[in-house]
């Protein structure tokens, strides 16, 4: 895995109150992405059927909307923030991948998690069992769509999942790399170290709350037989563009101390800028500096 500064662009799918209920993506695949995705190494896309504030908000489709964008602009990795284990059948989700990573050049991340909105599970009909039952059906997943990129007749046979001879032809050329968003120290974490090559953390708590995160993902990689410099740690940050000098200096400082914490893929969450006006003043007083440094 690359040791160098990475940084996505998280464009939400969402409609609400503010984007008088338009979806933010669309706005900004004309305004904005067509800047920004010039300089940032990924875009992310979320992961849910229906909006926060109000069921009727419109809220677009995850992998309908990733695909769109990866036709649109064919120079960033792609990657879910993230996917939901259960909203969609492991074979199904390891094809799905399979033929986007195909499509698209290699530039798929398989971006994953247990899934948490248990309101939104009933709602489509899925059943939400408990966290434990979900990573352990998040662990069969992976281990399906590993073998589903990279055999022609896999079989797979889980407490959960089985397949048998469940082929994805065309195979990608380049296995997708595995993102999972992840925080829980039993369970989630030591799933991270068995099978990610990128961690998507939560930045909750101090310092060190978030170093003893880290520890846990590095051991559990060595347990695994995996080198733990092999797994790139990614963050999400939720701020607005810099519309000033010091708010890019006070950014930059923001962001240096996450890289003394380790991270290494910057996933940001810029809201709803309205226009591409602060893009390149983020990019050429923040991001640049810092990868440079």
């Amino acid at each position: 895995m690359t040791t160098e500064l990475r940084f996505g662009w998280l464009s939400p799918v969402i409609g609400n109150q503010w984007s008088d209920h338009k979806p933010i993506v669309v706005h900004q695949e004309q305004h904005i992405l067509p800047t920004a995705t010039k300089h940032f190494d990924s875009l992310w896309i979320a992961d849910h059927f229906y909006g926060f504030d109000a069921k009727t908000d419109p809220f677009m489709e995850g992998w309908t909307t990733l695909t769109w964008l990866a036709a649109k602009f064919p120079d960033v990795l792609l990657c879910h923030h993230v996917l939901g284990v259960g909203y969609r059948p492991p074979a199904l989700t390891a094809k799905m991948a399979a033929t986007l990573q195909v499509l698209s050049g290699n530039r798929f991340i398989l971006g994953i998690g247990a899934g948490w909105r248990g309101p939104e599970y009933e709602a489509y009909g899925y059943e939400f069992p408990k966290p434990s039952v979900r990573f352990a059906q998040l662990d069969e997943m992976l281990q399906i769509c590993k073998l589903m990129w990279t055999q022609d007749e896999p079989v797979f046979q889980g407490n959960h999942y089985s397949i048998d001879g469940a082929a994805a032809p065309p195979r990608p050329e380049v296995v997708p790399p595995i993102c999972i968003g992840a925080s829980g120290e039993q369970i989630g974490l030591p799933l991270v170290g068995r099978h990610a090559d990128i961690w998507n953390g939560f930045p909750k708590g101090d310092d060190n709350d978030w170093l003893r995160k880290v520890d846990i993902v590095h051991r559990s990689a060595v347990d695994a037989g995996r080198d733990p410099a092999d797994i790139e740690i990614s963050q999400t940050i939720e701020k607005a563009l810099p519309e000033t000098d010091a708010e890019s200096a006070e950014l930059f400082e923001f962001l240096v101390r996450k890289v003394e914490l380790g991270v290494r893929h910057f996933v940001m969450d810029f809201g709803n800028p309205t226009t591409d006006e602060h893009v390149l003043r983020f990019v050429e007083q923040v991001m640049t500096p810092l990868k440079e440094a």
